[in-house]
């Protein structure tokens, strides 16, 4: 269990290090479906994971300038109230042990689009940007707003599952910011928005006792290194095989969670 769980951390590091992704999305279903742990604390587990590992990926980023804290304080103005709504519902299904019901089939579904949303990430950026350059007046004003609902989005999805605060939040970061965010910057921009709202809920979990504080502790021991190796990684990493690759296996992991 413990090598495992090493092993399981660093390759989930060298993921979300090198492209920002894939964290909770590879992470819970490795926990769940081969290291056998309750999807409830799994989730919790993973969440607090993800915030101590995007902390080191953010740092990297952060020294070269590629976080941009506008987009990042917009999304939590969404993530964050949202995360903290959706602790409330998880307490109540805690409390009338419904939440392993619930989480299973979320986990799929959060992982299925995901992975559509990663694969239709070029053409999502394509639609953004004729947006952007074919009205820019109408598209700006809708920017802010939008930016905010994309929080809320995945402030549900993150407290409940784990998923979507790296790839989807990417996803919806290439629509809405088609121009203003560079590959680099939207790979540290996401990270840096993923880190409170992965906290917040995190911190939640913990107060449903929803957090293995051994199992955690492995998983940071092969993350780290991962994630430090991954971030000096990323401006020469095979972004869209990874991503595609990452995305084939989701849509297979969340088709088996749903059948």
């Amino acid at each position: 269990m413990e090598f495992a769980a090493i092993v399981a951390g660093f390759f989930t590091g060298l993921i979300v290090g090198m492209t920002g992704v894939g964290g909770g999305a590879i992470m819970t279903p490795i926990l769940i479906l081969l290291l056998g742990i309750a999807p409830s604390t799994a989730v919790g587990t993973d969440l607090l994971f993800a915030t101590v590992t995007k902390l080191v990926a953010v740092k990297v980023h952060g020294s070269r300038g590629t976080i941009d804290w506008q987009v990042v304080r917009r999304m939590a103005v969404g993530s964050i109230p949202a995360a903290c709504l959706t602790l409330l519902l998880m307490y109540q299904l805690s409390a009338s042990r419904e939440a392993g019901k619930v989480i299973m089939p979320a986990l799929g579904i959060a992982l299925m689009v995901t992975a559509v949303a990663m694969i239709f990430r070029t053409t999502l950026h394509g639609v953004g940007k004729r947006w952007r350059v074919g009205t820019p007046e109408a598209f700006k004003r809708a920017q802010p707003g939008l930016t905010v609902l994309a929080g809320v989005a995945l402030g549900i999805m993150v407290t409940m599952t784990s998923i979507g605060a790296g790839a989807l939040g990417t996803v919806m970061l290439v629509y809405l910011y088609p121009l203003r965010l560079t590959p680099a910057k939207l790979v540290g921009t996401d990270l840096a928005h993923a880190i409170p709202v992965a906290l917040v809920a995190g911190l939640g979990h913990l107060a449903l006792g929803n957090v293995d504080f051994g199992l955690l502790g492995w998983l940071l021991l092969g993350s780290l290194p991962g994630v430090w190796i991954g971030s000096h990684l990323s401006a020469k990493a095979p972004d869209k095989i990874v991503r595609n690759a990452i995305a084939v296996i989701l849509l297979i992991v969340g088709a088996r969670i749903l059948a």
